[in-house]
């Protein structure tokens, strides 16, 4: 027997679970600074990739779990109309104080007062200030479509 390195026959151990926090202080790990998307945005993208699909006749078979995450979406989403979803992104995306994923935070939940918004969302506090988060939701609830 020789006592020869070898190169490692497994992967490397993932992070323990639970490393990310949503708190006071954003703790997103590998997820800091990736885009992310609202309800509504996951809707559209979803919703134009299944209908480029059936028109290009291919992979008509849609799953379970696909079909639960188009009706959760459909139940969840605030913003339906396309011009109302990409009014919003653009609001969000003014606000360049916050994170990618408050902004998501932002334009999932749709409080209804900056109160309820930084109480969800627990990092926006420091921020941005509470008559500025209340104008941006006002502005996105003049958007919201049923």
């Amino acid at each position: 027997m020789s006592d020869q390195n070898h190169a490692p026959t497994s992967r490397s151990k993932p992070p323990p679970p639970g490393e990310e926090e949503a708190g006071a202080v954003l703790k997103l790990g590998e997820f800091d600074n990736v885009d992310t998307l609202t309800l509504s945005e996951a809707s559209l993208v979803i919703n134009a990739l299944m209908t480029k699909r059936k028109k290009d006749r291919k992979d008509r078979n849609e799953t379970e779990v696909l079909n639960k995450t188009l009706d959760y979406l459909d139940a969840f989403a605030r913003f339906k109309a396309k011009e109302n979803v990409e009014a919003v992104e653009r609001l969000l995306s003014a606000h360049k104080e916050l994170t990618k994923f408050e902004r998501a935070q932002i334009g999932t939940l749709c409080c209804d007062t900056s109160d309820e918004c930084k109480t969800l969302i627990p990092s926006l506090s420091d921020k941005i200030s509470d008559d500025d988060l209340q104008e941006l939701l006002d502005d996105m609830g003049k958007l919201m479509s049923s």
